[in-house]
């Protein structure tokens, strides 16, 4: 028994696609889509006709398209924006929002957004740094419901406050919990 041989996806069909191409370099030949880009101008360059990036280019303060993913930075008062024009770009499936503690470093807290456009099939991520001296931010649930839960998640594990949350309470740790268990300043063993 011989196997079929497995189709190419295109743009028509289902399933997983390897997103955007970047435009030309800067001598007119095309770019190889798996050569990372950093850095807002070089990315915007190189992908002036991505959606996510002609929809977020007012509120970009950094960019990076790695391992055919974009990443576009924007500052915290600029989130609730930058959703809005998001979704407005055809990124119309809110699939998470995550944390990663950079301590001791400062800004020590990147709050990471992932998005995907189902029509276009591409994926964006938008990232925020937080200071530890301010770990707020506003909260996106009334743009994309769907964050209710990842938000409590991330104050929960993480301590970050959500303004405008409809409810945010622990939702995995029990109420008396002392501390944010992801942490890195976190003891090993629990507060005793």
């Amino acid at each position: 028994m011989g196997t079929a041989p497995t189709p190419t996806p295109s743009a028509d069909t289902p399933g997983p696609h390897a997103g955007p191409t970047p435009g030309p370099d800067a001598t007119g030949k095309p770019q190889d889509p798996s050569i990372p880009l950093h850095g807002k101008t070089a990315v915007f360059e190189a992908m002036a006709e991505n959606s996510a990036v002609k929809a977020l280019a007012d509120l970009a303060t950094d960019a990076k398209w790695d391992r055919r993913e974009l990443t576009i930075a924007v500052a915290k008062q600029s989130i609730v924006a930058a959703c809005e024009a998001a979704k407005a770009a055809d990124y119309n499936f809110f699939e998470d929002v995550t944390a990663v503690d950079w301590y001791p470093q400062e800004p020590r807290m990147q709050l990471s957004y992932h998005m995907l456009s189902l029509t276009l099939k591409q994926r964006l991520r938008i990232v925020v740094r937080l200071d530890s001296a301010d770990l707020s931010i506003r909260s996106i649930t009334p743009i994309w419901p769907a964050a209710n839960y990842y938000e409590r998640e991330v104050f929960d594990l993480f301590g970050v406050n959500f303004d405008g949350h409809p409810r945010l309470t622990r939702i995995m740790m029990p109420d008396n919990w002392q501390g944010h268990p992801l942490r890195k300043d976190y003891p090993v063993e629990g507060y005793r």
